[in-house]
């Protein structure tokens, strides 16, 4: 069937349309209900948020039909998270780079179906970073009750109010109670090491300096260049935190993503970059903390 060319018009404009609106979304780790999900609510506006499993996640960034990807890297409480590596295998997609970050103290709630008491709950569902944050608090006030990991607090959330029966409970953020219609059984429960996690959100716009800036990088390098190039790092830019991640090649090649005190524009942290090509810049952004 032959479309008229007003109407062909139409879809045209209305295809595009989609297309601006598809690219215009921040993407995160989901389900909905996560702590990274928490942190997009604080940094974007709800509607332009949406949630995809990690592949897809990572897809949509390299494909472009996402504008931006909201990661969480590291964490106080173990390091370097998995995702972090997803980050770094971005190295061949043009103008990916780290454009913000975003740290914050975690808090939880246990979260349960409406009308269900402390008592009442034999199970409990939740991140195996948030299970051992309130470890002493479920040492001390429930320690009979199951404790179950899940991949995330969103997904936590969802299992619980998903179950047919109402003995279970979750631990999250307030985010996660209103989505999946959970109601709070108790408050403040974090009492062991508590952790703070950063993310990285990913998109293609290096900010301008603000005077206040950090820089990632990746230093590719066997054991005999790492002195060398560490000290060449260490006469352009004051050292902030070095994470080792799997060289994947040899046994004595490493990668460490380091952030340093600067901007990448700043003359020494340029020249460094220029000279040495064994450091790759993640990114250039405002410094948070």
């Amino acid at each position: 069937m032959k479309i008229p060319p007003r109407c062909a018009a139409v879809i045209t404009m209305l295809s595009m349309s989609i297309c601006t609106a598809a690219a215009a979304r921040t993407g995160y780790l989901g389900p909905a209900g996560s702590w990274t999900h928490q942190a997009c609510l604080e940094l974007f506006a709800e509607e332009e948020l949406v949630a995809l499993e990690r592949e897809t996640l990572f897809e949509a960034l390299r494909a472009g039909t996402i504008e931006r990807a909201c990661v969480p890297v590291t964490t106080s409480v173990v390091g370097a998270t998995p995702y972090l590596d997803d980050v770094l295998a971005l190295d061949a997609i043009a103008g990916v780079q780290v454009v913000a970050e975003y740290p914050k103290v975690l808090g939880y709630s246990l979260l349960a179906k409406p009308g269900t008491r402390r008592e009442d709950i034999s199970t409990i569902v939740a991140h195996p970073v948030a299970l051992e944050e309130v470890k002493p608090w479920l040492d001390r006030e429930m320690p009979h009750v199951e404790r179950r990991p899940a991949a995330s607090a969103g997904a936590a959330a969802k299992l619980v109010a998903q179950a047919s029966r109402s003995d279970m409970a979750a631990m999250g953020p307030p985010s996660a109670a209103r989505i999946h219609a959970l109601a709070s059984v108790a408050d403040g429960i974090e009492q062991g090491p508590h952790n703070t996690t950063r993310w990285w959100v990913l998109g293609r716009a290096m900010p301008a300096p603000s005077g206040r800036d950090k820089t990632s990088l990746l230093l590719s390098v066997d054991e005999a260049g790492f002195q060398r190039s560490l000290q060449a790092l260490t006469g352009a830019a004051r050292v902030l935190a070095i994470y080792e991640r799997p060289g994947r090649k040899s046994l004595d090649g490493h990668r460490y993503v380091i952030d340093i005190v600067g901007h990448a524009s700043q003359p020494a942290i340029a020249g460094l970059l220029a000279q040495h090509r064994e450091f790759r810049l993640l990114g250039s952004y405002p410094r948070r903390y």
